[in-house]
């Protein structure tokens, strides 16, 4: 598994701006991870547009998955907190249902400050994955 994840800033940008996008309510979606380390960005639509879970489109998240596995990318999956801190809830937790993904959480609780943490989730064991920013 992953140890580290390596976000470049533009993608870090995109996903802060992606979790304002529909504040108060959390969004969601995938990256892709290519094999030479760049990110591929898959917003997928919360369809419950709830401010404490989501749920993500059917359609969105089937044609994004694909794109993902047609093209042997590794496997992000995040969704933003709005009122909590960056860390995986029970819900998340519950429905944590890929042992091989990273699962990235982006909060809003500090309004000035978001945070971003990521993690892998197993079998309901949480372990965190480090985060470098790297590039310009």
């Amino acid at each position: 598994m992953t140890e580290t994840l390596r976000l470049d800033p533009a993608t870090v940008d995109a996903l802060v701006e992606r979790a304002w996008s529909d504040f108060p309510y959390e969004v969601c979606g995938l990256l892709g991870i290519r094999p030479d380390g760049q990110l591929e960005h898959l917003p997928v639509t919360n369809a419950e547009r709830s401010m404490t879970y989501y749920v993500m489109d059917g359609r969105e998240l089937l044609r994004a998955m694909r794109e993902i596995e047609d093209n042997g990318w590794g496997l992000v999956i995040y969704h933003s907190h709005t009122h909590t801190r960056a860390y995986p809830s029970r819900t998340d937790v519950e429905l944590a249902a890929y042992s091989e993904a990273i699962y990235l959480i982006v909060s809003l609780q500090d309004r000035d400050r978001p945070e971003m943490r990521a993690f892998h989730i197993v079998d309901g064991e949480i372990t965190e994955v480090g985060i470098d920013v790297v590039g310009d």
